[in-house]
Protein backbone atom coordinates (compact mmCIF):
# COMPACT_ATOMS: atom_id res chain seq x y z
CA UNK A 1 0.00 0.00 0.00
CA UNK A 2 1.19 3.70 -0.80
CA UNK A 3 1.50 6.52 1.14
CA UNK A 4 1.02 9.96 0.49
CA UNK A 5 4.05 12.00 0.18
CA UNK A 6 2.79 15.90 0.63
CA UNK A 7 0.93 17.17 3.98
CA UNK A 8 -2.21 17.56 1.66
CA UNK A 9 -2.20 14.35 0.35
CA UNK A 10 -2.03 12.76 4.17
CA UNK A 11 -4.77 15.27 4.91
CA UNK A 12 -7.37 13.95 2.19
CA UNK A 13 -5.91 10.33 3.15
CA UNK A 14 -6.83 10.63 7.12
CA UNK A 15 -10.19 12.14 5.92
CA UNK A 16 -10.96 9.27 3.51
CA UNK A 17 -10.33 6.88 6.41
CA UNK A 18 -10.84 8.37 9.76
CA UNK A 19 -13.97 10.40 8.14
CA UNK A 20 -16.47 8.81 10.76
CA UNK A 21 -14.24 8.87 13.23
CA UNK A 22 -14.27 12.78 13.25
CA UNK A 23 -17.69 13.19 12.88
CA UNK A 24 -18.47 10.64 15.72
CA UNK A 25 -16.09 12.90 17.69
CA UNK A 26 -17.54 16.13 17.09
CA UNK A 27 -21.30 14.94 17.51
CA UNK A 28 -19.86 13.59 20.88
CA UNK A 29 -17.97 17.09 21.60
CA UNK A 30 -20.86 18.94 20.83
CA UNK A 31 -23.26 17.07 22.97
CA UNK A 32 -21.34 17.46 25.90
CA UNK A 33 -20.64 21.32 25.44
CA UNK A 34 -24.10 21.84 24.53
CA UNK A 35 -25.90 19.90 27.30
CA UNK A 36 -23.40 21.01 30.27
CA UNK A 37 -23.95 24.52 29.05
CA UNK A 38 -28.05 24.25 29.27
CA UNK A 39 -27.71 22.39 32.80
CA UNK A 40 -24.62 24.83 33.92
CA UNK A 41 -27.06 27.66 33.21
CA UNK A 42 -30.07 26.26 35.38
CA UNK A 43 -27.38 25.48 37.79
CA UNK A 44 -25.96 29.28 38.25
CA UNK A 45 -29.54 30.15 37.70
CA UNK A 46 -30.33 29.15 41.03
CA UNK A 47 -27.78 30.12 42.89
CA UNK A 48 -27.49 33.31 41.71
CA UNK A 49 -31.46 33.78 42.61
CA UNK A 50 -30.41 32.01 46.01
CA UNK A 51 -27.58 33.88 46.90
CA UNK A 52 -29.62 37.54 45.66
CA UNK A 53 -32.00 36.76 48.54
CA UNK A 54 -31.79 38.98 51.09
CA UNK A 55 -34.22 38.81 54.29
CA UNK A 56 -36.02 41.41 56.30
CA UNK A 57 -34.70 42.35 59.04
CA UNK A 58 -37.72 41.20 61.38
CA UNK A 59 -37.21 37.43 59.98
CA UNK A 60 -36.35 34.88 62.92
CA UNK A 61 -33.01 34.49 63.71
CA UNK A 62 -32.95 30.59 62.43
CA UNK A 63 -33.93 31.43 58.97
CA UNK A 64 -31.27 34.41 58.87
CA UNK A 65 -28.57 31.65 60.34
CA UNK A 66 -30.35 29.06 57.76
CA UNK A 67 -29.64 31.37 54.89
CA UNK A 68 -26.12 32.51 55.79
CA UNK A 69 -25.00 28.69 56.22
CA UNK A 70 -26.52 28.19 52.24
CA UNK A 71 -24.56 31.61 51.35
CA UNK A 72 -21.88 30.34 52.57
CA UNK A 73 -21.74 26.88 50.91
CA UNK A 74 -22.83 28.28 47.43
CA UNK A 75 -19.30 30.75 47.65
CA UNK A 76 -17.83 27.69 48.80
CA UNK A 77 -19.07 26.06 45.19
CA UNK A 78 -18.25 28.32 43.07
CA UNK A 79 -14.70 29.19 44.42
CA UNK A 80 -13.87 25.66 44.12
CA UNK A 81 -14.85 24.98 40.89
CA UNK A 82 -13.63 28.37 39.33
CA UNK A 83 -10.21 27.90 41.03
CA UNK A 84 -9.24 24.45 40.03
CA UNK A 85 -9.23 23.18 36.57
CA UNK A 86 -11.96 21.10 34.66
CA UNK A 87 -8.88 18.16 34.10
CA UNK A 88 -8.33 17.90 37.70
CA UNK A 89 -12.21 17.92 38.94
CA UNK A 90 -12.71 15.60 36.15
CA UNK A 91 -10.29 13.15 37.65
CA UNK A 92 -11.65 13.54 41.11
CA UNK A 93 -15.05 13.24 40.69
CA UNK A 94 -14.83 10.44 38.53
CA UNK A 95 -11.85 8.25 40.10
CA UNK A 96 -13.02 9.31 43.22
CA UNK A 97 -16.29 8.42 42.74
CA UNK A 98 -15.54 5.06 41.79
CA UNK A 99 -12.83 4.84 44.14
CA UNK A 100 -14.46 6.18 47.61
CA UNK A 101 -18.64 5.85 46.96
CA UNK A 102 -17.97 3.14 44.61
CA UNK A 103 -20.29 4.80 42.27
CA UNK A 104 -19.15 3.34 38.63
CA UNK A 105 -20.57 6.09 36.35
CA UNK A 106 -20.60 5.82 32.35
CA UNK A 107 -18.35 7.88 31.41
CA UNK A 108 -20.36 9.85 29.09
CA UNK A 109 -22.75 10.57 32.46
CA UNK A 110 -20.00 12.00 33.53
CA UNK A 111 -18.38 14.27 31.67
CA UNK A 112 -21.88 16.17 31.27
CA UNK A 113 -21.54 16.22 35.24
CA UNK A 114 -18.80 17.45 34.97
CA UNK A 115 -19.36 20.48 32.43
CA UNK A 116 -22.46 21.15 34.01
CA UNK A 117 -21.07 21.76 37.58
CA UNK A 118 -18.37 23.58 36.47
CA UNK A 119 -19.89 25.58 33.99
CA UNK A 120 -22.67 26.42 36.92
CA UNK A 121 -20.16 28.04 38.93
CA UNK A 122 -18.98 30.34 36.58
CA UNK A 123 -22.98 31.39 35.00
CA UNK A 124 -23.87 31.74 38.70
CA UNK A 125 -21.28 34.69 38.76
CA UNK A 126 -22.23 36.07 35.76
CA UNK A 127 -26.01 35.67 36.36
CA UNK A 128 -25.69 37.38 39.90
CA UNK A 129 -23.55 40.52 37.84
CA UNK A 130 -27.15 40.64 35.48
CA UNK A 131 -28.81 40.31 38.32
CA UNK A 132 -27.25 43.88 39.96
CA UNK A 133 -27.09 45.13 36.29
CA UNK A 134 -30.74 45.85 36.09
CA UNK A 135 -31.95 49.25 37.95
CA UNK A 136 -32.47 48.73 42.14
CA UNK A 137 -35.79 50.97 41.51
CA UNK A 138 -37.55 48.26 39.27
CA UNK A 139 -36.73 45.60 42.36
CA UNK A 140 -37.89 47.83 44.93
CA UNK A 141 -41.24 48.96 42.86
CA UNK A 142 -42.38 45.20 42.79
CA UNK A 143 -41.47 44.36 46.32
CA UNK A 144 -43.80 47.48 47.10
CA UNK A 145 -46.73 45.98 45.45
CA UNK A 146 -46.36 42.67 47.23
CA UNK A 147 -44.19 40.76 45.26
CA UNK A 148 -42.41 38.15 46.52
CA UNK A 149 -38.48 37.53 45.50
CA UNK A 150 -39.10 34.36 43.38
CA UNK A 151 -41.88 36.57 41.40
CA UNK A 152 -40.02 40.06 40.77
CA UNK A 153 -37.05 37.72 39.77
CA UNK A 154 -38.86 35.67 37.25
CA UNK A 155 -41.14 38.95 35.78
CA UNK A 156 -38.32 41.39 36.08
CA UNK A 157 -35.40 41.11 36.84
CA UNK A 158 -34.24 37.98 34.90
CA UNK A 159 -36.05 38.51 31.82
CA UNK A 160 -34.17 41.87 31.40
CA UNK A 161 -30.67 40.27 33.26
CA UNK A 162 -30.59 37.31 30.56
CA UNK A 163 -30.29 39.29 27.78
CA UNK A 164 -27.70 41.17 29.17
CA UNK A 165 -25.61 38.24 29.52
CA UNK A 166 -26.07 36.81 26.64
CA UNK A 167 -22.63 37.46 24.90
CA UNK A 168 -21.76 35.95 28.38
CA UNK A 169 -23.60 33.03 27.93
CA UNK A 170 -22.65 32.21 24.03
CA UNK A 171 -18.55 32.57 25.23
CA UNK A 172 -19.79 29.76 27.93
CA UNK A 173 -20.59 27.35 25.30
CA UNK A 174 -17.64 28.48 23.31
CA UNK A 175 -15.35 27.55 25.96
CA UNK A 176 -17.19 24.11 26.87
CA UNK A 177 -16.77 22.93 23.08
CA UNK A 178 -13.01 23.50 23.35
CA UNK A 179 -12.44 22.63 27.02
CA UNK A 180 -14.51 19.16 26.38
CA UNK A 181 -10.88 17.66 24.87
CA UNK A 182 -9.68 18.03 28.63
CA UNK A 183 -12.26 14.81 29.16
CA UNK A 184 -9.78 12.61 27.35
CA UNK A 185 -8.61 11.79 30.70
CA UNK A 186 -11.48 9.84 31.36
CA UNK A 187 -11.42 8.14 28.50
CA UNK A 188 -14.07 10.13 27.16
CA UNK A 189 -14.56 9.91 22.90
CA UNK A 190 -15.40 13.45 21.64
CA UNK A 191 -13.64 14.73 19.22
CA UNK A 192 -9.70 15.04 20.60
CA UNK A 193 -9.74 11.36 22.01
CA UNK A 194 -10.75 10.64 18.56
CA UNK A 195 -8.26 12.32 17.37
CA UNK A 196 -5.85 11.45 19.32
CA UNK A 197 -6.62 7.43 18.29
CA UNK A 198 -6.33 8.10 14.34
CA UNK A 199 -3.36 9.89 14.42
CA UNK A 200 -1.64 6.91 16.50
CA UNK A 201 -2.04 4.82 13.80
CA UNK A 202 0.29 6.10 11.22
CA UNK A 203 2.18 8.51 13.56
CA UNK A 204 0.88 11.54 11.41
CA UNK A 205 0.01 14.10 14.71
CA UNK A 206 0.73 17.19 12.75
CA UNK A 207 -2.03 16.53 9.66
CA UNK A 208 -4.62 14.96 12.31
CA UNK A 209 -4.61 17.68 14.28
CA UNK A 210 -4.51 20.25 11.82
CA UNK A 211 -8.04 18.53 10.50
CA UNK A 212 -9.09 18.46 14.20
CA UNK A 213 -8.07 22.42 14.94
CA UNK A 214 -9.93 23.39 11.75
CA UNK A 215 -12.83 21.24 13.07
CA UNK A 216 -12.93 23.10 16.24
CA UNK A 217 -12.74 26.76 14.59
CA UNK A 218 -15.47 25.76 12.15
CA UNK A 219 -18.00 25.02 15.56
CA UNK A 220 -17.01 27.98 17.85
CA UNK A 221 -17.21 30.45 14.40
CA UNK A 222 -20.68 28.99 13.82
CA UNK A 223 -21.63 29.01 17.08
CA UNK A 224 -20.84 32.37 17.70
CA UNK A 225 -22.47 33.85 14.36
CA UNK A 226 -25.66 32.07 15.48
CA UNK A 227 -25.60 33.22 18.85
CA UNK A 228 -25.04 37.11 17.28
CA UNK A 229 -28.19 36.58 15.10
CA UNK A 230 -30.23 35.30 18.58
CA UNK A 231 -29.10 38.47 20.18
CA UNK A 232 -30.37 40.77 17.43
CA UNK A 233 -33.52 38.63 17.26
CA UNK A 234 -33.99 39.16 21.16
CA UNK A 235 -33.85 42.90 20.52
CA UNK A 236 -36.39 43.25 18.02
CA UNK A 237 -36.27 46.23 15.14
CA UNK A 238 -34.31 49.30 15.80
CA UNK A 239 -36.76 51.40 14.17
CA UNK A 240 -39.73 50.63 16.46
CA UNK A 241 -41.53 54.03 18.13
CA UNK A 242 -42.63 53.72 21.65
CA UNK A 243 -46.29 53.70 21.87
CA UNK A 244 -48.12 56.73 23.09
CA UNK A 245 -44.56 58.52 22.99
CA UNK A 246 -44.56 62.03 20.66
CA UNK A 247 -42.99 59.78 17.45
CA UNK A 248 -45.84 57.94 17.79
CA UNK A 249 -48.56 59.08 14.89
CA UNK A 250 -51.28 57.52 16.79
CA UNK A 251 -50.95 59.04 19.71
CA UNK A 252 -50.34 62.58 18.23
CA UNK A 253 -53.25 65.26 19.54
CA UNK A 254 -53.92 68.33 17.16
CA UNK A 255 -53.54 71.41 19.22
CA UNK A 256 -55.84 74.04 17.48
CA UNK A 257 -54.29 77.45 15.98
CA UNK A 258 -55.92 80.34 16.57
CA UNK A 259 -56.23 82.54 13.12
CA UNK A 260 -55.23 86.26 13.19
CA UNK A 261 -57.57 89.09 12.11
CA UNK A 262 -56.30 91.00 9.51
Amino acid sequence: MSFPSTFFGWVAFLLDKYGMVFLRGTGTTLLIALTGTVFGFIIGLLVAIARTIELRDRAPRWRKGLMSFVKGLLAAYIEVFRGTPMMVQAMVIYYGGMQYLHIDMPVMVSAILIVSINTGAYMAEIIRGGIISVDKGQVEAAKSIGMTHWQTMCSIVLPQAVRNIMPSIGNEFVVNIKDSSVLNVISVSELFFMSKSAAGTYYRYFEVFFITSLIYLALTFSITRLLRFIEKKMDGNSSYTICGSQTDSRSAISVPVEKKEA
